[in-house]
């Protein structure tokens, strides 16, 4: 027996001294890998000594290693902290108890008090740090204290179920994972979800121990009613019924040690309420509802992979929902949970549609503000050309109109034909500069929309059209009886669309004819030009020319932004018959 017991002492001296030198080479939590690499050492030469006949060396060496230099170990993983009191309260604690437990080695019952000191002074100032810290420190403990307490829990209901036995004295060898366990809570402590582990490991023991309670206790009672000691065939009944609370405690105990852990969980119905009620336009601000309201850690929105908006701190298990084909909403797991629950995942699932709606409100308001700024360039740009119109052009004419008419009204007595000459030439002038007027009316807004409407001056406008080769060009246009009174901006963006289109398809097609067809549809005009398939011809179509995409020039542009400015929209393009331009303008 005490062979075995020296092996499983040895295993776990080899592993904290193992794990201490990995520790030491990485360069991680140096201070408690070199109390990792002094008590396996201690409890390795302990362990040598104790056969050869040196008890009480060998004793002292391995409660130095296991009750002196590893729980110091424990409290300065990863990082020792000695600025707090509790800190520097706990480390008094455990370094007086182990000194006592050293200088006590020969007496077992004084070394088992003190061990239990050490060992509740630990847990206490573990479940202390573990509610101050956070990030990759909070796992690094949370590591530790999985490995240690499972371990330690798992052994001794082992030596209280076989006391005595040899399974009880090899308990202690379940510490060998503390080593790998300290190495992987530094160097990759994301490789398991270990918060979800201790969860699992918490409720597993306690509902063990509860088991275990309850069977003793029944078989106790089967015991002192019978008065005799119950038989095989009886303890496998109460054993039975012992298990029938086994499930119902695992379930109970989860709830209240995933809430005592990691705090509450929301309630699935509030959560949906506190969402609906304050998703808006904006996505940040949705994004933080849903984590407000359902404990989230992390909540990102991403448009085809790329993250668009993201709130909080990003988290190694994700989960993500489909908000619409492009985008996805990515929710980060909670502390403890390794799956997304089902009040979460329906909560999310009716916040995903508001979260599209949100996305889509945003995209109006970018493409309203883009569409301002637009008109708002358009109309500079405009300004800035009459301006130069009327400087450059009609200003210079009408101030010469009036030194002409200084000049003729001077020679009126001296040289009435020369008078009579400047008179005339005034006459030219003055009809050129209401051409000129005429002209600036017209690129402001034609006459005949005024005058004919929008389909008279359409039907005006295409009676001088040509084709390419000369010949007249046929139009033909169709407009419906329920067109209604139209803004006077739409009824000038139709007629520039339609007439620049017809242009083109007189000098970039062969076709002699044309349809123009005006519709409302929709609340909006749908406007549409369409050739009857001629062949593509001039620089960039040469003759014969197969028929592909159009590449946009500057009639083209031109028609698409008179759309755009309305916040309508132009396709164009080869067609089945021919080519088509079609636009759409909200009324």
């Amino acid at each position: 027996m005490l062979s075995a017991s020296l092996a499983a002492l040895a295993a776990v001296a080899l592993s904290c001294l193992l794990g201490g030198i990995a520790l030491l080479l990485a360069r991680q939590a140096p201070i408690c890998g070199g109390l990792l690499v002094c008590a396996g050492a201690a409890g390795l030469v302990g362990v040598l000594l104790a056969p050869s006949g040196g008890t009480t060396l060998a004793r002292a060496l391995l409660v130095t290693g296991g009750a002196g230099l590893l729980p110091l170990a424990l409290m300065t993983y990863p990082r020792a902290r000695w600025r707090h009191p509790v800190d520097v309260l706990a480390l008094g604690i455990i370094m007086v108890a182990g000194a006592a437990a050293v200088t006590r080695a020969t007496d077992l019952s004084a070394v088992g008090s003190l061990g239990i000191l050490i060992v509740g002074t630990l847990l206490a100032h573990t479940w202390w740090r573990l509610e101050r810290i956070s990030g990759d420190e909070r796992r690094a403990v949370q590591w530790m204290a999985l490995a240690v307490g499972t371990s330690a829990l798992t052994g001794a209901i082992l030596g209280f179920a076989w006391e005595g036995y040899l399974v009880s004295r090899l308990a202690v060898g379940l510490l060998v994972v503390i080593g790998p366990a300290l190495y992987l809570g530094v160097m990759a402590p994301q490789v398991v979800d270990v918060r979800g582990a201790v969860v699992g490991a918490v409720v597993t023991a306690l509902a063990v121990l509860g088991y275990t309670a309850i069977f003793v206790t029944l078989a106790t009672l089967l015991e002192l009613t019978a008065g005799v000691q119950p038989q095989v065939g009886a303890l496998a009944l109460v054993g039975a019924l012992a298990a029938l609370t086994l499930h119902p405690l695992q379930v109970l105990l989860r709830g209240v040690v995933d809430r005592l852990l990691f705090g509450v969980r929301p309630d699935p119905f509030l959560a949906a309420h506190e969402v609906v009620g304050h998703i808006g336009d904006d996505p940040v601000l949705a994004l933080r509802a849903i984590r407000a309201a359902l404990v989230l850690p992390y909540a990102s929105l991403r448009v085809k992979g790329v993250a668009l908006v993201s709130s909080g701190s990003s988290t190694p298990h994700t989960r993500t929902i489909v908000v619409d084909p492009d985008t996805e909403l990515v929710v980060g797991l909670r502390a403890g949970d390794l799956a997304m629950t089902r009040g979460d995942k329906q909560v999310l699932e009716l916040a995903a549609p508001l979260l599209a709606q949100a996305l889509q409100a945003r995209a109006l308001v970018a493409d309203l503000r883009a569409s301002r700024e637009q008109t708002v360039a358009a109309i500079a740009e405009e300004q800035r050309r009459l301006r130069r119109d009327l400087h450059d052009g009609l200003g210079p004419r009408l101030s010469g109109i009036a030194f002409t008419c200084d000049a003729a009204r001077n020679l009126m007595h001296v040289d009435p034909e020369g008078a009579e000459a400047l008179l005339r030439a005034v006459r030219a002038e003055t009809a050129t500069a209401i051409e000129d007027i005429r002209g600036l009316v017209y690129a402001m807004r034609p006459p005949a929309l005024d005058e004919l409407g929008l389909v008279g001056a359409l039907r005006q406008r295409a009676v001088g059209l040509r084709t390419v080769q000369g010949a007249p060009l046929t139009v033909s246009i169709v407009a419906t009886d329920a067109l209604p009174t139209l803004p006077a901006v739409v009824e000038v963006a139709a007629y520039r669309i339609v007439v620049e289109a017809l242009t083109n398809i007189g000098r970039h097609t062969t076709s002699p004819d044309a349809t123009v067809s005006l519709r409302f549809h929709a609340s909006a005009l749908v406007v549409s030009v369409c050739d009857k398939g001629g062949t593509l011809v001039g620089p960039a179509h040469p003759v014969h020319a197969p028929p592909g995409p159009w590449t946009a020039g500057i009639g083209l542009s031109s028609m698409r932004e008179r759309a755009t400015e309305l916040g309508g929209t132009l396709a164009a393009g080869p067609s089945s018959s021919g080519g088509q331009v079609k636009a759409v303008l909200p009324v």
